[in-house]
């Protein structure tokens, strides 16, 4: 398949191709590009394994090869339905629309722009949610007649939309090339549902409950995915904050624990009841809201500012309602690509409600992690699994 260019549009010609049989995957609309493909393939494989770990409905939000966000079809509370802007959802939730809108409002900044992938058929149920988005594209196993309507029509009929094959097997070995090198390895085909990866658990707390182990084996999967260095918080069957690509781990975790703490704030009854005025943009809300409960609020709460975003002049979310509400944020997870080679990492976890941490080991600091671990009763697993991906 001829495509428009490379990743960049200077590199050129550019194709996508099997070396041996037909292409997976049919596109049913549009015309994605090289990262759009990227997008699709990687997070075609997230929400497939997500499924079948969980044996839940499972969705992932894609941007630039890594996710940003990813989950499994819970019910929503009215309070999340609210805050990831679905509590006007013209039909039903369905599982796997539900799925989608934890996916896509976990970190609705990073997920702008994005590619979706649905490990179910895609329903007119979530099809008109991510009608309602700003995004490149959409990888399923299959679409509704009405679903594919309304995914024609967004985008002026230009929207990307890909069917895969579900029962496609790659080859057991993978190849790629970097400056005309070619790399060869084995597939990374680890299963991260086994629960002897469960076994080792060096801290004093050793209890992880049954909720706890599924989101740590989606906090797993979701890492193999992601550009390394990285890390992932979850709770409740979705990641609430992802950290990737950072040359440091203690960094990832700093960026993906502000993630989590931005994901609990947007909850705060103050911002849920802020005065938009009528209209505003789903992007500019979202944009006014991580400023709102920022270090810069005051680009949005200052006279001749506040006026563009709210029929009224809010009140400011104070630091020490923000001290008081973060510290209930409880029983989360937290995986890691590698070891943590400091303790400063659970220290940081900590103060974005981590009880359970799923991690290599192996460091030589690994005494000062499970020091610290105990120190604030979280209960860690030393899974012996590297998950780096480039």
């Amino acid at each position: 398949m001829e495509l428009k260019y490379g990743c960049n549009p200077n590199q050129k010609p550019s194709r996508v191709y099997m070396e041996e049989g037909e292409l997976p995957f049919r596109v049913l609309n549009g015309r994605p590009g090289y990262i759009n493909f990227l997008d699709a393939l990687n997070s075609w494989q997230l929400v497939k394994e997500l499924k079948a770990a969980t044996g839940l409905a499972s969705a992932a939000s894609f941007k630039h090869v890594s996710p940003a966000g990813a989950a499994v079809g819970l019910p929503l509370s009215d309070t999340l339905k609210k805050v990831y802007f679905v509590d006007d959802a013209p039909l039903p939730l369905s599982p796997i629309a539900c799925a989608y809108a934890r996916a896509r409002g976990a970190d609705r900044m990073s997920s702008y722009g994005d590619f979706i992938a649905l490990s179910d058929v895609c329903d007119e149920s979530v099809a008109r949610l991510i009608n309602r988005e700003v995004s490149d594209g959409v990888i399923a196993p299959g679409y509704t007649p009405e679903a594919l309507a309304v995914l024609k029509a967004k985008r002026k009929g230009t929207y990307n939309v890909i069917e895969i094959d579900p029962e496609y097997r790659p080859a057991p070995v993978e190849r790629k090339q970097c400056f005309g090198v070619t790399f060869e390895q084995g597939r990374n085909e680890i299963d991260l549902a086994d629960d002897a990866l469960f076994e080792n658990i060096p801290t004093q707390n050793k209890v992880f409950p049954a909720e706890a182990r599924r989101d740590l084996v989606i906090a797993l999967i979701t890492l193999k995915y992601t550009q390394s260095n990285s890390v992932c918080y979850v709770k409740d069957g979705q990641a609430i904050g992802i950290g990737a690509g950072q040359q440091s781990r203690i960094h990832c975790t700093r960026l993906a624990g502000n993630k989590a703490d931005i994901w609990w704030l947007r909850q705060h009854p103050k911002v849920m009841n802020l005065p938009f005025v009528p209209g505003i943009r789903r992007a500019d809300r979202d944009n006014t809201i991580d400023i709102y409960i920022g270090p810069e609020r005051d680009d949005v709460l200052r006279e001749g500012e506040w006026q563009k975003f709210f029929t009224v002049k809010p009140e400011p979310l104070t630091q020490e309602e923000m001290r008081v509400w973060l510290s209930q944020n409880t029983g989360v997870c937290l995986g890691s690509d590698a070891f943590f080679p400091f303790g400063d990492n659970i220290e940081r976890a900590h103060k974005s409600g981590v009880e359970y941490v799923a991690q290599a080991g192996g460091s030589v600091r690994d005494d000062h992690v499970i020091e610290t671990c105990d120190k604030y009763g979280i209960a860690m697993a030393f899974t012996g699994v590297r998950l780096f991906h480039h």
